[in-house]
């Protein structure tokens, strides 16, 4: 996965869609369930502020376009092709851009599939999360596990590229279980799978029922062997782990997420949406309103509906780089890492962390790159708040 600098024009575009059948106890992105969306009115919204991001960031040549949610295959098809008809005047796509949509495997967006196919997507996210009924009971999926099947079937048919979400360390789940489980969706698996370790987050109802004692995680020592299993079963099915959480054939990763985790630029459109673009030689933090209507009177009545976009010093860049990148497999290419944000290393961590790290095989250091390993991996959020300055 080695390769040479990406040219400073590059970009990724993300689309957010902020709408879901219903709001799943666990989940604490930006998503929210009405009763009726007005279709019409956001589309025009967000075709309207790729206009204005477009006009602000100049001709780019486009490498990936992600619909992300929320629960973007509640879109009309209509809107995806006409905003991928508008990205491809406003930007220069790349010969192999990659087009992806998250979709998930209820029968009201599974039977919307071809016309995604048509309208220019070229790869879809599904969002299984597990094949286990109890297990999709206890996790608010409005899906069953033979939906969930019938789905990718029809997914791996009119797609030339698929992944799907897994969820593990769920309540209740055991070594065996888990394996075979992950046996059984590697079985069907396309080119990727994206495998999460289920945390609690703040402000959720998993919260709330985690703190009451109705819901017991297994313990550190039982969710690192369950990450270490996820690992050897993939590879033994030859999807190789290139994030900590995302597991793909090789030439099948996710191009849109490593300009994420390579620290590159993408640009965030749609409610609640972030950025990282270079405007004036300068790189900026972007974000937008994060309530749909308001964020749709807002574009309606300026063109977007940007809350921030604020320059991002030297010393954040390179946090952040740190942050992003040690969770590939591959690392930090270190040319690229000063490039990006005019620091070195040793100017960004802490020399004796850095030493102890290393002495103790969580990180390993050459001239050309700084890499977590297996372990380390394991230990990354810990690792990295001692770490990074």
């Amino acid at each position: 996965m080695t390769r040479p600098a990406d040219p400073p024009d590059d970009l990724a575009l993300y689309v957010h869609w902020p709408f879901c059948l219903a709001k799943c106890p666990y989940c604490d992105f930006n998503s929210h369930v009405r009763d009726r969306i007005d279709q019409p009115r956001f589309a025009a919204a967000l075709r309207r502020e790729l206009a204005t991001e477009a006009n602000r960031l100049g001709r780019r040549r486009l490498t990936s376009v992600f619909f992300g949610g929320g629960t973007p295959s509640l879109m009309n098809p209509a809107t995806v092709a006409a905003l991928l008809d508008d990205a491809a005047r406003y930007f220069d796509p790349a010969d192999d851009l990659e087009i992806t949509l998250e979709a998930n495997p209820t029968s009201i967006e599974a039977g919307r599939l071809a016309d995604f196919r048509s309208a220019g997507v070229n790869r879809i996210s599904i969002g299984i999360q597990s094949l286990d009924e109890t297990a999709l009971r206890t996790l608010g999926r409005q899906h069953s596990a033979g939906e969930a099947v019938t789905a990718l079937a029809l997914a791996r048919r009119l797609f030339p590229r698929v992944s799907f979400d897994l969820i593990y360390a769920r309540p209740g789940q055991d070594m065996a279980s888990w394996r075979a489980e992950l046996r059984a969706a590697l079985a069907i698996a396309a080119d990727h799978l994206s495998l999460y370790q289920l945390t609690i987050e703040p402000a959720t109802p998993f919260e709330a029922l985690h703190r009451q004692g109705k819901i017991v995680l297994p313990g550190d020592d039982t969710a690192a062997a369950l990450y270490e299993a996820t690992g050897e079963e993939c590879a033994r099915a030859g999807l190789l782990a290139y994030e900590i959480s995302n597991y793909a054939r090789p030439g099948e990763e996710s191009r849109h997420n490593l300009a994420y985790w390579r620290y590159l630029d993408y640009a965030g459109i749609g409610p609640g949406a972030h950025g990282r673009v270079t405007v004036d030689g300068a790189l900026h933090a972007t974000r937008r309103h994060r309530a749909p209507e308001p964020w749709a009177g807002r574009v309606e009545q300026t063109g977007h509906g940007m809350t921030a976009n604020e320059p991002i010093s030297a010393a954040d860049r390179a946090r952040e780089a740190l942050l992003m990148g040690l969770r590939l497999t591959e690392g930090i290419d270190l040319a690229r890492f000063v490039a990006r944000t005019g620091r070195t290393l040793a100017q960004s961590v802490d020399a004796g962390i850095m030493a102890r790290c290393i002495g103790e095989g969580y990180l390993t250091l050459t001239p050309e790159r700084l890499m977590a390993t297996q372990e380390g991996r394991i230990r990354l959020d810990s690792l990295l708040a001692a770490l990074v300055t």
